[in-house]
């Protein structure tokens, strides 16, 4: 089933929310523009990471 716009960018926000949470100790600085990126497309959808997670059906 091919992702939708929305639904891809959300799938990409939690990626990237989850590479920022276990890169955090190696490498702080690309951790927090992992977090950053995944803040930015959550903030263009209007969501957060609960309502990602649900939208997703991943959770």
């Amino acid at each position: 089933m091919p992702l939708d716009d929305r639904r891809e960018d959300l799938l990409i926000a939690v990626a990237l929310t989850e590479f920022s949470v276990h890169y955090e100790q190696v490498d702080s600085e690309l951790s927090e523009h992992a977090w950053q990126l995944a803040a930015s497309r959550l903030v263009d959808h209007d969501a957060g990471p609960t309502e990602a997670v649900d939208a997703l059906e991943i959770g």
